[in-house]
């Protein structure tokens, strides 16, 4: 193209002078039209794995914190990573991340167990102590005991 701005005439320069900004004008509109796309996709995800989940999703929204290309089997694609915010019962914050292959879902992490990774409860019989309190056989606790008054 610079080739063409150096031999080409008086017409040619005035063209590719002309076009050259709005070229790359359209080209930012896409990019930023892209990303709020994702960012757009990757809320409604988010929103629906803490409805899935029985988790409160705060603040309505993602951010973005990560970006890097990647090459896939389609080809070279842009992989974002989001991080949104959420609470278990109301109380205190979270923070989760959803993954995203262009516009697919790669992954959604939220930091808390899967249902089938949750080891079974065990239900311990609490023993009520009838004895007075013994230190144990190494000496290292020492028993509390309660004065009278």
């Amino acid at each position: 193209m610079y080739a063409l701005f150096l031999a080409g005439d008086e017409t040619t320069r005035i063209m590719i002078t002309t076009l050259l900004p709005f070229l790359v004008l359209l080209a930012l509109a896409l990019v930023w039209l892209s990303a709020a796309r994702a960012r757009e996709f990757a809320t409604i995800l988010a929103r629906r794995h803490c409805e899935k989940r029985g988790l409160q999703f705060l603040d309505d929204t993602v951010a973005p914190v990560r970006f890097g290309m990647r090459w896939t089997t389609e080809g070279l694609r842009l992989r974002r990573m989001f991080r949104f915010e959420f609470s278990l019962e109301g109380v205190g914050r979270r923070i989760g991340y959803v993954l995203m292959l262009g516009t697919r879902l790669e992954a959604i992490d939220d930091g808390l167990m899967k249902e089938s990774d949750k080891p079974p409860i065990e239900v311990v019989r609490a023993e009520t102590q009838t004895t007075a309190p013994v230190a144990d056989k190494e000496r290292k606790v020492i028993p509390f005991r309660r004065k009278d008054r």
